[in-house]
């Protein structure tokens, strides 16, 4: 029989890690909310993972405890807790002991001496502990029956990962923690030593009484150490020794979840505005979440829901759309990829409340008859082809792609209310409808899971019985309008955001979606042979990395390159990961690669692996069987600064600089009698800085059509341009660059491999020679922090909610966002432009061009080659015409049979 389960919570560690890895939520008020947010999602988490007999959540109670007694010095170096994490502790308690969660704070003592109390406890009482902690003191009570679970990494530390991970048994951990010692808490270990010298000592001595008895037997700097730290020893094993004999006045029972005070939770709920949670207590009318979400669940019909089986209805509802001003749409489909979904059923609103859910290809033992797809089609074929009916929708583009398999070409749409939301504040939530929902109408919508199921026991909407469809898709149709009718005021009334809206973003839905159905040709053998030779050459890689280690290890394994990178050769930790680890990760490997070839190699790996396995092994996989091309999906309301994404495939990383990428875009070709046209703006970011810092010298060196990175470095090392060597040129590109993204010194010295001084001195010299650039960054800072947010040349805003905080990297990086945003934003803005006005002039009932992809500042075109020399110059004069800017715009054109010949 299984033992009960006992499992404690590091409140403290929960409320530290939750603050620090949250975005800094708030409430309307402007109280933060984030880290509340987070403790409860990991509590709620937790007990679902374990549902355990036993729980308590324990936090470090105010004041001091007997170790300061011991100690005064103890934990002195602590930097004071932020206002915004204090302000959010009361609060988090409360919420905590409403749920019914048994909350502990003992005074004079700290938490992880109340959980190894309440841990040796249990153990005498037969019941397994599980400790939910990121903290390695717990480590040392570690045993059959009491384990450590860090849920970040989901790695269950039990003896055996206690050995693993420090090197040493849990019984030799406080030896282990008393050479190390631990800075964040001040206590004094041996310095010098870390944890690889401490617990090699440990393994060969036994145990720290041991190697103090050896002491003078280690030789080097790091035994002169030791021996001189010797009397300081016993003070800090005390000062890391747990007390598990606490005398906490606690019956079992007293650990055991209590029913939830529902009546204090939707207080708290409603005060700091989680709504998702508010909607599902059985409270202030609210109702508890009893959906089935298992396959063919069952949900209430709503009575102003009306589900379409015969002609009569159908043809009343299409008399009322035909009269409206304006009604929502929606398709339900058996696949998120447009080129193969089939339509399922269809559903339209008119008016809040009330919305109707045509059933036409549900296909289950016992479905109801439905009307026939191709009937009810035909019958929509004038409605939805209509340029005069107008239409809403959330995202509409995935409609019209749908709709477009069936030869119906989706006009008059005039609204969409995911585009809504993305223009009025595109960092302040998702944009999909579930989340608009609860935002902007307080309403928990159904879920595609509550009616589909979840996971491995999901199935496709044609098997999801009718009549929980109905309600799901008739809901779907009726929040799309009164979503729309309360983003649209809030959008309109700002008249820069509805240009963006109206000028940018609507017109732009319906090219990108003639882009993502033409698609891309691929050479698919081509790509075949770029995935052997990618393949070759890691094999290649590999074998110089191994013998360059000196031994042969995984080089796809963070963990064994951790081991040969750091361990091993001895390489400088520049980074950790959040468990503490030595990181491996890519900005590191590229600091590293300046000095040190073996990072370098593992680097090169990384790039062709991902290359092969995104690309030249997946391309081909991609290609449409109907088409024969390969089709991705655009995305408008992702990137916060207004830019495309696309997705399956994403053509945005695809990398041009390197020679592998290079033959990807090799494998993008035109079809017999087209080439391929790749139309580049030039520079148009640090064009774009010129215009909106009015920077007289670098208005004068683009307007020169000067080289503007050799100009640069003329201008900030003082020599003639001609004379520039390529080293300097260098520098400056990278400080042209970088200083519109945000670089310090510190990142400049890191790129171009010098000294941090040298650094700044490049930096302070450019600001010399372009002071109203400088400028131009303090008064986006200064700006910023007043209105809260930037905007583009074209109005699109971008809010900044961390602008002001309190947390210095926070604010950092919102202020170097604050000054990159608007380039950016402006960038994007210009190519959607410039997309809609060669789609109004030149694409429109043209069948010699077509526009088949966007991928940063560059269009990319087929044409037929009898064509080219009418189509180039209208693209370049349209381009060029279209930012308005205080700089000539330079857009470069390249022709060829694939895209590397055109880029």
């Amino acid at each position: 029989m299984a033992k009960p389960t006992l499992v404690l919570v590091d409140g403290s560690y929960y409320l530290f890690r939750a603050y620090h890895a949250m975005p800094a939520f708030t409430n309307s008020a402007g109280k933060p909310t984030g880290a509340i947010y987070g403790v409860l999602n990991m509590l709620r988490k937790l007990l679902n993972d374990y549902n355990p007999d036993y729980f308590a959540v324990v936090f470090d109670a105010k004041g001091k405890n007997f170790r300061d007694d011991w100690y005064p010095e103890y934990k002195a170096n602590r930097p004071p807790v932020p206002e915004e994490l204090t302000s959010q502790i009361t609060p988090l308690h409360e919420i905590i002991r409403a749920e019914g969660y048994p909350l502990l704070m003992i005074d004079n003592v700290e938490a992880d001496d109340v959980i190894a109390t309440l841990a040796r406890h249990a153990e005498a009482q037969a019941v397994r502990t599980i400790i939910s902690t990121g903290d390695k003191d717990l480590a040392q009570i570690v045993d059959e029956d009491i384990n450590l679970i860090n849920t970040m990494t989901n790695k269950l530390l039990d003896r055996a990962g206690v050995i693993e991970k420090f090197g040493v048994p849990p019984e030799r951990i406080v030896d282990y923690l008393t050479l190390v010692g631990d800075t964040a808490d001040n206590i004094p270990g041996v310095p010098n030593v870390g944890p690889k010298t401490a617990a090699k000592w440990i393994v060969q001595y036994g145990s720290l009484d041991e190697v103090i008895r050896h002491a003078g037997q280690i030789s080097g700097k790091v035994g002169e150490n030791l021996r001189s730290s010797l009397d300081q020893l016993s003070l800090s094993k005390r000062l890391v020794t747990l007390k598990s004999d606490l005398d906490l006045n606690l019956d079992f029972n007293d650990l055991r979840l209590s029913a939830p005070d529902y009546t204090t939770l939707a207080a708290c709920y409603k005060r700091w505005e989680f709504k998702t949670w508010l909607s599902q207590l059985p409270v202030n009318g609210g109702t508890a979440d009893t959906r089935d979400t298992s396959a063919g669940g069952t949900v209430a019909i709503n009575n102003n829901y009306t589900t379409i089986f015969d002609h009569e209805t159908l043809d009343a509802w299409l008399k009322d759309l035909e009269g409206a001003a304006l009604f929502a749409f929606d398709t339900e489909t058996t696949s998120l990829d447009y080129m193969n979904a089939e339509i399922v059923g269809v559903s339209f609103s008119i008016e809040p409340g009330k919305a109707a859910y045509i059933p036409v290809a549900h296909n289950y033992a016992g479905a109801p008859a439905q009307l026939a797809r191709e009937v009810v089609l035909e019958k929509l074929r004038p409605l939805l082809c209509s340029a005069e009916i107008f239409k809403v929708g959330h995202n509409l583009k995935y409609d019209m792609n749908v709709l477009g398999n069936y030869g119906i070409d989706l006009n008059g749409i005039r609204y969409d209310s995911m585009l809504e939301s993305y223009v009025l504040d595109s960092t302040a939530s998702r944009h999909d409808m579930d989340s608009l929902a609860l935002k902007y109408l307080d309403y928990h919508t159904i879920h595609f899971e509550d009616v589909a199921g979840k996971g491995a026991k999901q199935v496709c909407f044609d098997q999801v019985p009718v009549e929980a469809a109905a309600t799901y898709a008739a809901e779907d149709a009726d929040i799309t309008l009164q979503l729309h009718n309360k983003l649209w005021p809030m959008l309109s009334s700002v008249n820069g955001l509805k240009q963006v809206y109206e000028q940018i973003e609507i017109p732009l839905l319906s090219i990108l979606s003639r882009m993502e159905r033409t698609g891309v040709l691929i050479d698919a053998s081509m790509l075949k042979l770029q995935s052997a030779e990618l393949a070759e050459r890691m094999a290649a890689i590999e074998t110089e990395a191994q013998h360059m280690a000196g031994e042969k290890f995984n080089i796809s394994s963070p963990k064994q390159i951790q081991t040969i990178l750091y361990e091993k050769m001895g390489l400088p930790v520049l980074e950790k990961t959040p468990t503490g680890q030595a990181s491996t990760a890519e900005s590191v490997l590229q600091e590293l690669a300046i000095k040190h070839e073996l990072p370098r190699l593992i680097l090169e790996y990384r790039g062709m692996s991902k290359l092969k396995s995104t690309y030249a092994d997946k391309l081909p996989e991609q290609i449409n069987a109907k088409s024969g091309r390969v089709h991705t999906s655009y995305h408008q309301a992702v990137a916060s600064t207004g830019r495309l994404s696309s997705s399956d495939p994403n053509l945005q990383n695809i990398p041009i600089r390197s020679a592998e990428g290079r033959k990807i875009r090799r494998a993008f070709i035109a079809p017999a009698g087209w080439v391929l046209v790749a139309a580049d703006y030039s520079q148009i970011e640090l064009r774009i800085m010129a215009h909106i810092s009015g920077d007289e010298a670098l208005l004068g060196a683009f307007s020169r059509n000067e080289d503007i990175h050799q100009a640069t470095a003329a201008e900030i090392f003082g020599i003639s341009p001609r004379d520039v060597p390529a080293e300097q040129r260098r520098a400056a590109k990278a400080i042209n660059f970088g200083l519109i993204y945000g670089m310090s010194a510190f990142g400049l010295a890191r790129q171009l491999g010098i000294a941090r001084e040298e650094a700044r001195a490049y930096v302070d010299r450019y600001f010399e020679r372009y002071p109203a650039v400088k400028a131009y960054m303090d008064r986006t800072r200064v700006r910023a922090k007043q209105d809260g947010y930037v905007e583009t040349v074209y109005n699109r805003r971008l809010y900044l909610p961390e602008i002001n905080s309190r947390n210095a990297a926070r604010r950092q990086y919102a202020e170097r966002t604050a000054i990159n945003a608007p380039m950016q934003g402006t960038a994007a803005d210009i190519i959607k432009r410039a997309m809609i006005d060669i789609d109004r002039n030149i694409l429109a009932g043209s069948d010699s061009i077509r526009m088949i992809m966007q991928v940063h500042d560059e269009l990319v075109f087929e044409i037929k080659t009898d064509s080219i020399n009418n189509m180039i110059p209208e693209i370049r004069k349209i381009m060029t015409s279209v930012p308005e800017l205080n700089v000539p715009i330079t857009v470069d054109i390249g022709i060829g049979q694939n895209w590397d010949e055109a880029h």
